[in-house]
């Protein structure tokens, strides 16, 4: 008997251009077939689930009416874009997603010629979009540029700083607004309300667009008149709904919301505005994991479930051994918070990524999600500081990045008193080089007023929580990786650490081993190896990066020739480079071999294959260690 073939016509498809050939009556078979062939894939090889289920729609009509990759789609973050890596020549590769050597986690140039800009970080799909648009009028090129942006991406600064620039460059860019209501977490502020609101202006919509088009069918409506209308038609609509709308205030034309869901009604509206000169917004309503029960029912915990049944929808979770590192930070908060009123808790977008959802639970008054908008939530938080809370702002390593310059004006020059805790510090794993956090211990070193620590296990972290909320502890950083760590018994008392001291975990006396953060405690067994075979190790956990531990130094350079320092982050500007810069400066002249993460983007991978790309794992320490034996 010949085999069923479970998708006929997505096994067909190689490319877009094999879409195409497809007529209109077909695409919803694709459809059928796209979002089949996603929960197949995604529930043996886990990934962003939810977010591209909600996308397939727009996915299939955008590379059917628009001639990609001649046309360019940039995507915002890329949670959405499965449904795109699939039809763009990598549906019989997808099985890789996420994995070493595998396909990249998100939209990359580097991967296929249908990625027109990178995405891993939120909101920045229509500034760059708007590059490409202009570039393409400067350099006379006739292709269109089309940004699709989530709502929960809309709560970040740069999407409203790239739309504000739509009002005075010239460009035929493309907007689509795939509106969930949704982020990771569910949707706030008040751009989730207009997004809501204009849901009513269904109506209206429909009735200037068919008079439109029938207009320009007769010959009356050209560009130049059809200008003048759009500015009398916003007046009219703001004269009948009681209100403007925001997107047609920033000169961009507005059309919808339509349903993102039917597919030859997409088809069909693109092709209508396809060719429209001057900025334009469609605005399309979506479910987050749309076709996927489970999903629809709760997109959040769907987002990225990790292994799943898919024919009882029940997900594969591990239980039992340590605790992650973010549940020990959201744990010991309530904690925190149920002694000191004063505590609040702050996160962009993030509050069951980061579990601050805990501090949400008890203390739902004094929790902010602020939304996708790094640089507000740690201006916000300084805010609160000079008010005289003390507020914790908790963001992702990679994405801190973002309120750099918010730390340094708004936190650090004033020495407020405000904990910034960055999860997913060091080596991420499969979300790749937009996600690792290698940076932060090296860009926040040389900012004054700061104190930058990290904690060798679980109760460091408490600990270190609990220093942060004394008096006077000014702009207090703690950083901490993904994942587990290695204690079960981690509800250790609630102590305070002197700042800017270390510890010495094992005495030695042939070699100096200083670490930072969780991964000194990895290590362990590399001390015991060496001692195995005959080099005697000294290990230190600094803990501090700043202030660090001078006395600790000082008896590493007068005791040790031979010096090895190990950091979850890049080796420039770090834990080694603090080492190097206090050995050379004291005339303290010991052989020093720097640690970490190398001076380029590493790839996804899991983060113990990464840990031996990068020369971090235990064989290459030892390794190391070893060769100061034969000098």
């Amino acid at each position: 008997m010949e085999k069923k073939i479970k998708y006929p016509l997505l096994e067909t498809i190689n490319t877009p251009a094999d879409l195409r050939k497809l007529p209109e009556k077909q695409l919803e078979q694709v459809c059928s077939e796209l979002r089949g062939f996603i929960i197949d894939s995604l529930a043996n090889n886990p990934g962003h689930f939810a977010s591209s289920l909600g996308s397939v729609e727009l996915t299939v009509a955008l590379h059917y009416v628009f001639s990609t990759p001649d046309d360019k789609l940039v995507w915002d973050v890329g949670h959405q874009a499965y449904g795109h890596k699939i039809l763009t020549g990598r549906r019989d590769r997808f099985h890789t997603n996420r994995k070493l050597n595998g396909i990249k986690p998100f939209p990359s140039p580097e991967e296929s010629e249908y990625d027109a800009f990178v995405a891993g970080h939120a909101s920045n799909s229509i500034s760059a979009a708007l590059g490409l648009a202009v570039s393409a009028t400067m350099n006379g090129g006739n292709e269109h540029v089309v940004a699709i942006i989530g709502d929960g991406s809309m709560s970040g600064g740069l999407a409203y700083e790239g739309l504000n620039n739509l009002a005075n460059t010239k460009s035929n860019l493309l907007i689509i607004l795939n509106d969930n209501n949704m982020s990771i977490d569910k949707s706030v502020g008040g751009m989730s309300q207009v997004l809501i609101s204009m849901h009513s202006s269904r109506t209206y919509n429909k009735i200037r667009y068919s008079i439109a088009k029938a207009l320009k069918k007769v010959g009356i409506l050209n560009e130049r008149r059809a200008n003048a209308l759009i500015r009398f038609n916003n007046g009219l609509k703001a004269m009948l709904f009681k209100q403007n709308n925001f997107f047609e205030g920033m000169s961009a034309r507005y059309f919808g919301p339509i349903n993102g869901h039917n597919v030859l009604e997409l088809v069909r509206m693109l092709r209508s505005i396809k060719d429209m000169k001057g900025p334009r917004m469609l605005h399309i309503h979506t479910v987050k994991g749309k076709g996927w029960e489970p999903a629809e029912k709760n997109a959040t915990v769907w987002h990225q479930p990790g292994i799943f049944d898919v024919e009882t929808g029940e997900r594969i979770v591990t239980e039992g051994g340590s605790p992650r590192f973010q549940d020990v930070f959201g744990e010991t908060l309530v904690e925190l918070a149920q002694e000191n009123e004063k505590i609040v808790g702050i996160t962009p977008a993030m509050p069951t990524g980061c579990s601050m959802n805990k501090l949400m639970d008890v203390f739902p008054d004094r929790f902010f999600d602020v939304g996708i908008a790094e640089g507000h939530a740690v201006t916000f938080s300084a805010g609160l500081a000079k008010g005289g809370m003390l507020p914790f702002c908790n963001i992702y390593s990679s994405f801190m990045q973002r309120g750099y310059d918010n730390l340094i004006h708004d936190a650090a020059l004033q020495r407020l008193n405000m904990v910034v805790c960055l999860d997913r510090a060091g080596i991420v794993g499969e979300d790749g080089p937009t996600h690792h956090g290698a940076f932060d211990l090296a860009y926040l070193r040389p900012v004054p007023n700061i104190t930058i620590s990290s904690p060798y296990d679980e109760c460091e972290l408490r600990r270190l929580m609990y220093t942060a909320v004394q008096p006077d502890m000014g702009t207090f950083v703690i950083r901490y990786p993904r994942g587990k760590g290695n204690l079960v018994d981690w509800r250790c008392p609630l102590e305070t650490v002197k700042v800017g001291t270390g510890r010495k975990l094992v005495d030695g006396s042939d070699v100096a081993f200083l670490t930072i953060g969780p991964i000194g405690k990895q290590m362990e067994q590399v001390v015991k190896a060496a001692a195995e075979k005959g080099v005697s190790v000294a290990h230190y956990d600094m803990r501090f990066l700043k202030p660090i531990d001078e006395n600790i130094l000082r008896e590493v350079g007068e005791k040790f020739k031979y010096i090895v320092t190990l950091e979850d982050g890049t080796v420039k500007g770090g834990l080694g480079s603090a080492v190097t810069e206090y050995m050379a400066q004291n005339g303290y002249t010991p052989q020093i071999k720097v640690m970490g993460i190398p001076d380029s983007f590493i790839e996804h991978g899991t983060p113990e294959q990464l840990y031996k790309i990068c020369g971090m794992d235990a064989d290459s320490v030892l390794n190391v260690i070893m060769k100061f034996k034969e000098l």
